[in-house]
């Protein structure tokens, strides 16, 4: 037997996991702070849920992975965290909204395996549900914007809408029939390029002519406002004015839209999307997949209850393994240890022991030695593992009620009483940089 991970599955050491964790606590302070409330659901959903035509559509089923319980009931392990939160409102329909929910989980797609893609990775969503104006979709954009600046990493954010692509579709004269089966393609543009993009629309039997009035319209350039006006100026299609209505709308509701983009071409592939379609690129990085992806899904919840009750719904996810490699690959010092203090006894055992639990009593996270070894290794230790103070505690300094305090980076010491020691080391507590732009 071979012991290796399932392909498209990883084990995370401490230093991995404590930066997810950091990453985590980041972007749940974030939805926090917006004013979202935390949603947990089953990792495991009914596999009719899944699949039912007011999901994700038949290209997310070709990689969910499947599965059939004793009872030969076919389950499926979530693709997403969307579709269970809109069967969770679907289950309670009598919930007041707006309903505003974040959710950190495991999600499972059986698809190809390159950098930045996984099968099993961590999704982090903030959705609001029971908001029908562009205000909901600008408040999810700049719940982006902010995450983003928290984590010190650029990223534009762009944004279409479905029914501005619908717009361009109908204009180019392409029948209704095919019109998801060639957003699937456009939504490829910027992985395979126009001329990928025109092979798979020929391939498609989408006409010569629309395929040329396609590429012309989604191909609009200047600013954002240039482009809703070209556009504008260009459809020939009722719900594409509307379409380029709300995204025009949407736009003047963020603050700060210096890195939003209108970008006419994207999609997403999803079958649920019927509005405001939003994405969250790096700028600068290897990563060039989106590391934030969504938009607006008014129909999903009430299809599901099949009273035609309308559930207006608007959100974005982020990828936590793709940012978190993207952090990695920006030069993030991973830290190995979940401590900002290690203690270290020298034949005072019993007095270094109540002196950590002061720490930990006053919420510093502190380890402490518990093998008798000397100094030098103790140092050796509490520098591998990225700690960064050691705390001494022997004869010498029990005689002046104090600790030493050694910082691991500088090397500096300094004696400190317990509750001076306490101050310095509860100014450390981790986190990642901050941008200097206020934002959203």
């Amino acid at each position: 037997m071979t012991l290796q991970n399932a392909p498209g599955t990883r084990d995370f050491p401490a230093e991995q996991a404590i930066a997810r964790q950091r990453l985590t606590n980041v972007l749940r302070g974030v939805f926090e702070l917006y004013g979202y409330n935390p949603l947990e659901t089953p990792v495991l959903e009914r596999f009719d849920v899944l699949a039912s035509k007011y999901a994700g559509g038949a290209e997310i089923l070709k990689e969910t992975f499947k599965v059939n319980d004793q009872g030969k009931r076919q389950l499926s392990l979530r693709y997403d965290l969307t579709v269970p939160m809109c069967r969770f409102i679907a289950m309670n329909p009598n919930m007041k909204l707006p309903f505003k929910r974040y959710q950190i989980g495991e999600v499972f797609r059986d698809g190809p395996i390159k950098l930045g893609r996984y099968r099993q990775f961590t999704q982090c969503d903030v959705d609001v549900v029971g908001v029908k104006g562009m205000s909901a979709d600008a408040e999810i954009a700049c719940i982006a914007q902010f995450a983003f600046a928290e984590l010190g990493l650029p990223a534009t954010i762009k944004l279409n809408s479905r029914k501005v692509l619908n717009g361009i579709l109908e204009t180019a004269g392409v029948r209704k029939e095919k019109m998801e089966t060639a957003i699937l393609s456009i939504d490829k543009l910027e992985k395979i390029g126009r001329n990928g993009v025109e092979k798979e629309l020929n391939e498609k039997r989408i006409p010569k002519q629309s395929i040329t009035r396609i590429m012309e319209l989604t191909s609009a350039t200047g600013t954002n406002q240039a482009r809703i006006d070209q556009l504008r100026f260009s459809l020939k299609s009722d719900q594409g004015i509307e379409g380029m209505n709300e995204v025009e709308s949407l736009i003047s509701f963020i603050p700060d839209s210096s890195n939003i983009e209108f970008s006419p071409s994207l999609a997403r592939g999803l079958a649920y999307y019927t509005g405001t379609v939003i994405e969250a690129f790096l700028t600068g990085s290897e990563i060039k997949s989106a590391v934030a992806a969504g938009g607006r899904y008014d129909k999903m919840i009430g299809n599901f209850l099949g009273t035609g009750k309308e559930y207006p719904a608007v959100g974005v996810s982020f990828g936590l393994d793709v940012i978190l490699d993207a952090l990695q690959i920006a030069g993030l010092r991973q830290k190995k240890a979940v401590s900002v203090a290690y203690i270290i006894p020298i034949k005072a055992f019993k007095e270094a022991s109540s002196i950590a639990q002061k720490l930990r009593n006053a919420g510093i996270k502190a380890g402490i030695d518990l093998m008798e070894r000397g100094i030098s290794r103790n140092l050796e230790y509490a520098a591998s593992a990225g700690i960064q103070y050691a705390v001494i505690v022997g004869e010498q300094e029990m005689k002046q009620a104090r600790v030493k305090l050694r910082n691991m980076q500088t090397g500096e010491e300094k004696l400190a009483t317990v509750e001076e020691a306490i101050s310095i080391l509860a100014s450390h507590t981790p986190s990642y940089p901050k941008s200097n732009k206020n934002t959203g």
